[in-house]
């Protein structure tokens, strides 16, 4: 296949672009470099089936040639960048997925969208099935990215249902590994670089929000099989096995050897507002009909994370 990934330089699209290289595919990847990076794809410039187009998929783009396959995974994603890029979120989510599905409709391809837990909001069942239709704030500050997504996903049913195109939609669960960033402002790499900084780990409240944690191979895996399956409605792709954010802490206190301590603090009001008290998939759906669930364990996971982030470190 020919196959196009949006937010190709960032964490999670480099690391598709890098499987979809080894099954013998050629990868185009599209990124304006806001949260991506050329770090993350420098070892496949030069590659014959790559290629990269530094590009906003808010503006319209032509591209020639073939294409079986789009996978729209361009978005801030943490809370620290699409709070700070709210309008960009808003963008990348609406305009963008018009243009990004509007070329898989273009080329008869088909179409592959990044969509987030976030749909769920502060949810109010746990797990959280496909079948949950969320519990949202809407004007919230958290809302430019959890509606961005919302809409997003009621496009590509649109798209579905009236112009008959292929479709998929992923439900991404909180992921980390490798090629994050330092000062990404998620918990995983917070932990990590305070942990090796030999700062505090700074935990919000008392610790006892809940999330679930897969490794990008994990998601990487789901992504690919969902993309080649028949599997039209949307699918939670995360790690079931929830814990505390004391508990990860402490984890990464356990792996990274630091002799940090914990502080527990307040996080300021917008940061705070809206956040999810707990967060699991139910993965029944990836289970029975992607033949699908996660294999990495949290401390292996853990290690090779604090490894990267140690090489950046030092």
């Amino acid at each position: 296949m020919r196959v196009l990934i949006t937010g190709g330089a960032g964490f999670l699209g480099s690391h598709l672009s890098d499987r979809f290289l080894a099954e013998g595919h050629t990868v185009l990847a599209i990124d304006n470099l806001i949260t991506g990076s050329m770090e993350n794809i420098a070892h496949l410039m030069g590659h014959d089936r790559f290629t990269f187009i530094k590009h906003n998929i808010i503006n319209y783009i032509y591209v020639k040639g073939a294409v079986d396959a789009v996978l729209h995974f361009a978005s801030p994603a943490s809370p620290n960048d699409y709070l700070e890029h709210p309008i960009h979120t808003l963008k990348v989510g609406s305009i963008g997925t018009m243009n990004a599905i509007g070329l898989a409709k273009a080329k008869n391809a088909r179409f592959l969208l990044a969509s987030t837990s976030e749909v769920y909001g502060d949810p109010q069942v746990n797990p959280q099935p496909e079948s949950y239709w969320g519990h949202v704030n809407p004007i919230g500050p958290r809302g430019v990215y959890d509606e961005a997504k919302r809409f997003a996903e009621a496009m590509t049913m649109a798209y579905h249902r009236y112009h008959g195109l292929q479709t998929r939609i992923v439900r991404i669960f909180n992921t980390y590994g490798p090629r994050m960033r330092l000062n990404d402002g998620r918990v995983v790499p917070n932990f990590i670089y305070q942990a090796l900084s030999g700062k505090p780990l700074t935990v919000y409240g008392d610790g006892n929000r809940t999330r679930s944690f897969q490794y990008y191979s994990d998601l990487v895996e789901g992504v690919y099989r969902l993309l080649i399956s028949e599997v039209t409605t949307p699918v939670n792709i995360g790690n079931p096995n929830e814990m505390t954010i004391l508990d990860l802490a402490k984890a990464v206190l356990d792996l990274s050897g630091s002799n940090s301590i914990i502080e527990y603090t307040e996080p300021g009001e917008i940061r705070v507002t809206d956040d999810p008290k707990v967060r699991r998939p139910d993965i029944s759906n990836a289970r029975k009909h992607l033949g699908w669930e996660p294999i990495v364990n949290l401390a292996d996971g853990l290690a090779e994370t604090i490894a990267f982030f140690q090489s950046r470190i030092s």
